[in-house]
């Protein structure tokens, strides 16, 4: 804090040496930078200095403090649910301000002096809603009119800390008829895989026997070339057979061209 007399000198002194700060403040020791520009703004503007600093604007009205113990007061007392239900203000200056409305709030206490106390029906009703509840922990705290941590603290009481916040979820697997559908697709989907599968190797095996080029005539082999073919294609054709249900009248034809 500087007085008027001190920051009327630092000003002209900044306005001799040509407006340069560090040359400024290096000759009087004072003050910082940006308090001595701002304060040749002021002087520019008004040409003068305020003689004294005028008190700060509370960040909020007596309107808004009234609201905010009020609702302290008929929610449980609770300063986080008042800070999260209205927005503001910060838990120190709630407190501050439930200290002014309630001198008693400030008293050391011990045990459960002082702290509300709720019936054991209150308590078994916010434990049974804590579970069956189709909304937010918090919305059912205001509905009973406390805080959150206030319900868990219930169940834990009643239930015992080792009991689980919440239940588990109902099973939400589809009906007996639709679960039997999807199996039956599902099992029809893994044998089209296995179909596939099974094809993929017959044909890599017999182009593995064959070992020639596609366009070679089976008329150009010899009598021992056609034999040991037609053995080792005999378990992979009746596979494909069975595979492909290909008509017996082609399953010959294709049986009589290898002989």
């Amino acid at each position: 804090m500087y007085s008027y007399e001190d920051r009327m000198r630092a000003v002209a002194l900044y306005i001799k040496l040509g407006k340069r700060p560090k040359a400024a403040i290096r000759q009087l020791g004072y003050p910082s930078k940006n308090a001595l520009k701002g304060w040749y703004l002021e002087y520019e503007h008004h040409l003068d200095l305020r003689l004294g600093f005028a008190p700060r604007a509370p960040k909020f009205t007596q309107a808004q403090k009234e609201v905010a113990v009020e609702h302290y007061r008929t929610h449980g007392r609770c300063v986080s649910a008042t800070m999260r239900a209205l927005g503001y203000p910060g838990r120190a200056t709630l407190t501050a301000w439930v200290r002014e409305a309630f001198p008693e709030t400030s008293k050391a206490v011990t045990g459960r002096t002082g702290r509300p106390r709720y019936p054991d029906a209150l308590k078994k009703a916010g434990v049974v809603g804590l579970y069956n509840r189709q909304e937010s922990a918090q919305a059912l705290a205001e509905k009973l009119g406390v805080c959150r941590p206030t319900l868990y603290n219930w169940k834990n009481q009643l239930l015992g800390p080792e009991a689980p916040a919440i239940m588990k979820r109902k099973n939400n697997s589809p009906p007996a008829p639709e679960r039997k559908e999807l199996e039956r697709q599902l099992e029809t989907l893994q044998h089209d895989i296995q179909k596939l599968q099974l094809e993929h190797d017959l044909l890599k095996k017999a182009n593995e026997i064959l070992k020639k080029d596609l366009g070679v005539d089976l008329q150009l082999l010899s009598n021992r070339e056609k034999t040991l073919l037609v053995d080792a294609l005999k378990g992979l054709i009746n596979s494909l057979i069975c595979l492909l249900s290909w008509d017996w009248r082609a399953a010959h034809i294709f049986t009589i061209e290898l002989a």
